[in-house]
């Protein structure tokens, strides 16, 4: 065990950084590797590793200008003596405005009959979708209940319904929102309103044995532009633009997980399911099989929206299927066709062949998205107990949901 952590990062070099999407892609997906050099960090397949990020320098310079401060005014963070440039850029989730912020308004604001100008978005399962816009538009939820311009009467009617803040905060940080209703803030004042800046953690996409004194990951770089200006995901956003592959240092810690372990026995079949960047860890466990020479079968699934766009990792995973590593890749491109096709349905179309597998004891995986994916996946099991099981849809749950999951555990995920 090293001594590294969220608190103690070993500072490294990214060696490479590169996108994985063909051409014409809408997505921004890469493929980052980090050097391990005499840290002494160790890591198996199924691990996580932190990332401490900083905010985006303009993020950083816009908040001082916008604020009239000092950027090389001393101030005490929960990390010391530092200049305020330091302490936003390092010490406080600056990028994203909070809940506790837009509270304070109602102390900062008065009424002055200033006309306020926003945008309205709607959301829809994670899409942003701009609609027109007037002076004097409210964000959705606020329309009736705050017919006024006035700045007090904008921001009683915020902050009197969580759901008004939620769709506030939606659009809009810091800088935004000071803009709007032309409030000040003493440094020590904001960073009593601000979060702590937390280290990210992703899932590793590579085996140490097959990479000796590497980590790897898979990383989808999130951006998006409001208010006519661009933002977008704190850490992907920092590897993907500050860090590149230049000399600059960034820190790293290893996070080790109990639960999302490959196999004891090497013989053991598995089931993996990883659409997007959720291949990440399957790339570890493949790396990882091969690597250990066992008898155990491997089938994974796999999609995203286009085999011509989003094939992640093509290369590798035909050199698994050629040299019989990988016994069968199922795919789910959604945008190939028509009909919307996604990894559930793949596996309710292969689900007799994966109920076998079940009864010779064969472990499942599953890593991504949370919200929506892995419910339909889990459902989709569900479904395929009852069919090729002959269960009643009472024991298939009992038998996905305490069997597999709870009691034998070969029901693994990793979603988030």
């Amino acid at each position: 065990m090293s001594d590294w952590s969220a608190k103690n990062p070993y500072m490294t070099n990214i060696t490479e950084n590169f996108i994985l999407n063909g051409e014409g892609s809408r997505k921004e997906t890469r493929h980052i590797v980090f050097e391990l050099g005499d840290s002494g960090l160790d890591y198996k397949v199924g691990d996580a590793l932190g990332v401490v990020s900083e905010n985006p320098p303009h993020i950083v310079e816009e908040l001082i200008e916008v604020q009239g401060w000092d950027p090389e005014q001393i101030v005490t963070t929960h990390n010391g003596e530092r200049t305020l440039y330091d302490a936003l850029k390092k010490d406080f989730e600056v990028h994203l405005a909070g809940k506790k912020f837009v509270q304070s308004l109602t102390e900062k604001v008065v009424s002055s009959g200033m006309k306020i100008s926003v945008k309205i978005v709607s959301r829809s399962r994670g899409k942003e979708t701009w609609d027109s816009s007037k002076d004097g538009d409210l964000p959705p939820g606020l329309a009736k209940s705050a017919p006024s311009d006035d700045p007090s009467e904008k921001v009683a009617a915020i902050v009197g319904d969580e759901k008004a803040i939620e769709d506030y905060l939606w659009t809009r940080d810091y800088v935004d929102i000071m803009r709007e209703f032309d409030v000040k803030y003493a440094p020590e004042e904001f960073f009593e309103l601000v979060s702590r800046l937390k280290p990210r953690l992703y899932s590793i996409a590579s085996s140490h044995d097959a990479h000796p004194g590497y980590v790897e990951l898979t990383v989808g770089i999130v951006r998006f532009s409001y208010h006519g200006r661009d933002r977008g995901g704190l850490c992907t956003q920092f590897m993907a633009d500050e860090i590149g592959t230049t000399s600059k240092k960034l820190g790293v810690f290893m996070s080790p997980t109990k639960s999302f372990v490959l196999p004891e026995d090497k013989s053991t079949d598995i089931i993996m399911v990883g659409p997007g960047t959720g291949i990440a860890p399957f790339r570890a466990f493949m790396e990882q099989r091969v690597f250990d020479g066992g008898s155990g079968k491997n089938w994974l699934f796999f999609g995203d929206q286009s085999s011509k766009t989003e094939f992640y990792y093509k290369d590798e995973i035909e050199s698994w299927i050629d040299e019989g590593h990988l016994y069968r890749f199922t795919t789910a491109w959604s945008r190939d066709q028509e009909e919307k096709i996604y990894v559930q349905h793949r596996l309710k179309e292969h689900g007799a062949e994966v109920w076998e597998w079940f009864e010779r004891g064969a472990y499942f995986y599953i890593c991504g998205d949370k919200k929506y994916m892995a419910k339909d996946v889990h459902r989709a099991l569900i479904e395929i107990a009852q069919e090729h099981g002959g269960l009643s849809e009472d024991d298939a749950t009992h038998f996905i949901e305490k069997t597999m999951m709870r009691e034998e555990k070969r029901y693994l995920r990793d979603v988030y």
